[in-house]
């Protein structure tokens, strides 16, 4: 055992908060229903935390047919998930692809809370992922997001106040690699999963919002500048893709199957 499983996170909304799980069965799409729902504008541009910092106050919850999401101030939004309405073309992060329109009652619950026009997608259609041959729904670009928990210890070691993993909203977090151990990664086994990494991910402006409060500060990019910025970015963890599919549960043993290639 080279590691163990310590956290699952899903985020059925994206820039809402996540979802802890106990055990999930890992799809080619990454962990079930994530980023599944996404708020657009009225002209189809995504709307993330880098837009509304208040969008970490969202917490959403959902089975495979209804979607719940609390935030203060509001009553609970609780909507059935339409498969049959308008297909609209929308856009992730200037890349195109499609979503089913859920309707002007959920429309107008979002534009409330936002105080910005918006509309809320599903998920629908086939979105390839930039790199690594893999798919991926609404998430900026790659499936998965994992992180080692000793690279957020090391981090805040060099922090005037430690910061929590949910800054980061990663997927899977893994204890026993050491520091930044999943920069030395190439492909990870869970049980009967494989997961390949397959590029550092950059860091932006959301790491900056308490996902608590919404409030927003300047680090921990200020620290993390200093230290891992390389290829254009500011970089912590890494994006993933799954090779082979199976269950995932906290506690698993994780075993590093091919370390990455020096140089």
């Amino acid at each position: 055992m080279d590691g163990t499983l310590t956290e699952l996170n899903a985020y059925p909304l994206k820039s809402g908060g996540g979802t802890a799980l106990r055990s999930a069965e890992l799809t080619a799409r990454g962990l079930p229903f994530d980023r599944e729902f996404m708020l657009v504008t009225p002209e189809g541009r995504f709307l993330s935390q880098r837009d509304f910092a208040r969008m970490a106050l969202m917490r959403p919850s959902y089975d495979g047919e209804i979607l719940t999401v609390d935030a203060p101030g509001a009553l609970s939004l609780v909507h059935k998930a339409v498969d049959d309405g308008e297909v609209r073309d929308v856009t992730v992060q200037r890349k195109e692809c499609q979503g089913v329109d859920q309707g002007d009652e959920a429309a107008a619950w979002f534009s409330d809370l936002l105080g910005h026009d918006c509309r809320l997608v599903r998920f629908t259609g086939h979105r390839p992922t930039s790199r690594g041959g893999g798919e991926v729904m609404f998430a900026d670009g790659y499936p998965l997001l994992v992180i080692s928990a000793e690279s957020l210890t090391d981090l805040n070691g060099r922090l005037d106040e430690p910061l929590p993993m949910n800054r980061f909203r990663p997927s899977l977090v893994i204890e026993g690699l050491g520091p930044y151990g999943e920069d030395g990664v190439r492909l990870l086994r869970i049980g009967e999963a494989v997961i390949e990494m397959v590029k550092p991910c950059s860091r932006c402006v959301v790491t900056t919002t308490d996902q608590r409060t919404g409030e927003r500060g300047r680090e921990p990019l200020r620290t993390l500048a200093s230290y891992r910025t390389w290829d254009r970015g500011i970089q912590f963890g890494q994006n993933c893709v799954p090779r082979a599919l199976g269950t995932l549960t906290v506690g698993d043993p994780v075993e590093i199957v091919a370390p990455r290639p020096s140089g």
